[in-house]
């Protein structure tokens, strides 16, 4: 007999099916015995009268929760069930795996331990719906940028994360011996989008690991996460980017409403929006303004720069008067960005780069690139970099490459908006952080 999902029961009414998961509950009162049962599609109440099989009752009784079961029996509907209003009239059982007792904690439990204690067990805390439905939607985001990018001329290139030379500056970094000489851990693809650029492929994406080594602590950063890159040929601007990114989101916020909406309601109590188009951009300049009529007081060290507070303070000014949940906070200056970011031609001291904010938090970081070789050479040594460490990745430049530009998002800040989900290590599998290597 072929394996039901409990999904798909409402279609078996009256049928003997068999149902296959994980025991979540399990009710033995004097005449019967209720075990409800969990697989990845929803939840099903399993009725047994021990009368009717008194062995098999002994057997029920003394299963633990979190075993993993084989049901057989006949589907009915039971309108008084609360799960679906149907119920399996069990006819035979056998426990697959049973589980230990007690657990470390109960992922079902109405009051759950802290996060660090639930990333000790990570797969526990994983049983939980909330968890299911944030892998479900990042699948569901994910198809639907690749789709985008697909159906919009773009294809998939996978770089390599071992590098002779870092990818974006000597912060941050990971270094390891590898035989005989130094490597690194790639902080970015950055140089190998701009690579198949130069190679003609004009527009290119990937989704992959990135490795930070940044000591942060905070609820916003990890060591290593999912990037989701993207670079685009024969670009105008950094705008050209920005109208790209904006329209993929309203996409894939789409996606995810069709697909799960009704489910993040039922779980989560809101409604997801679909952003709408154009988002606002403001330029740094004019952030500087908007911080200071707001009075918000960036620190010393951030001159030039936003730091965590200073972008809620502009996400809420941006709520307040223009009603959205996204901006583009744009034209950097120099000093805080990277040497291949392209300058503005009218004023060299910015860069025709952004920052996409979602509902407070940086989610991306973009830019027209520089793809003139004397420039970006001159550019490089003005932020003192050897030419030396990068000259394969400046060699890219040497034979002809178009004007391009592109970014990468943050697929655990992109959950973070649009689950509302307050703390980046809930958003991903496992978590890596400084003092966070296991499981």
């Amino acid at each position: 007999m072929e394996r039901t999902l409990i999904a798909d029961l409402r279609g078996k009414l009256d049928q003997t099916v068999k149902v296959q998961g994980m025991l979540q509950t399990l009710r033995d009162q004097k005449k019967m015995q209720f075990i409800v049962l969990r697989d990845r599609t929803g939840l099903l109440q399993v009725a047994h009268w021990k009368a009717g099989n008194p062995e098999l009752a002994e057997q029920i009784s003394k299963i633990t929760t979190g075993s993993m079961l084989t049901v057989t029996g006949k589907v009915v509907a039971n309108e008084i069930v609360k799960l679906g209003g149907l119920e399996l009239q069990l006819e035979s059982l056998k426990v697959e795996s049973m589980a230990e007792s007690p657990l470390p904690f109960d992922p079902f439990g109405d009051t759950l331990p802290s996060i660090d204690f639930r990333l000790d067990w990570r797969y526990l805390d994983l049983r939980r719906d909330l968890n299911l439905l944030m892998f479900k939607v990042a699948t569901t985001a994910l198809h639907a940028m690749r789709q985008y990018w697909i159906d919009h001329g773009f294809v998939e290139i996978h770089s390599p994360k071992l590098l002779g030379a870092p990818s974006e500056s000597g912060a941050e970094l990971f270094e390891l011996e590898y035989f005989g000489t130094k490597a690194y851990l790639a902080q970015s693809p950055q140089f190998y989008k701009q690579m198949a650029m130069a190679a003609g492929f004009e527009r290119v994406f990937e989704t992959g690991p990135v490795f930070r080594a940044d000591p942060s602590f905070t609820s916003r950063h990890m060591t290593e996460f999912t990037s989701l890159d993207m670079e685009m040929s024969w670009v105008d601007s950094h705008e050209d980017v920005m109208a790209f990114e904006e329209a993929m989101l309203a996409y894939v916020y789409q996606q995810v409403k069709d697909k799960h909406g009704d489910e993040i309601k039922e779980r989560l109590g809101f409604e997801i929006e679909v952003p709408t188009l154009p988002f606002p951009r403001i330029p740094m300049s004019r952030a500087m303004e908007i911080l200071k009529e707001v009075g918000y007081q960036l620190p010393p060290e951030k001159k030039g720069d936003v730091d965590p507070g200073g972008e809620r303070a502009l996400a809420d000014y941006v709520k307040k008067n223009m009603n959205h949940d996204f901006f583009f906070l744009t034209d950097w200056p120099i000093s805080v960005r990277p040497f291949y970011h392209m300058r503005h031609p009218d004023n060299p001291g910015l860069t025709r780069s952004f920052d996409l904010i979602a509902s407070g938090l940086e989610i991306t970081t973009g830019a027209q690139r520089e793809h003139r070789y004397e420039v970006l050479a001159a550019q490089a040594t003005e932020k003192g970099l050897s030419h030396e460490l990068i000259q394969f990745y400046l060699d890219f430049f040497r034979y002809g490459c178009p004007p391009h530009g592109g970014l990468a998002i943050g697929l655990g800040r992109l959950l973070m908006v649009m689950l509302r989900i307050p703390n980046i290590r809930e958003t991903v599998f496992l978590f890596r952080g400084p003092n966070r290597l296991s499981p």
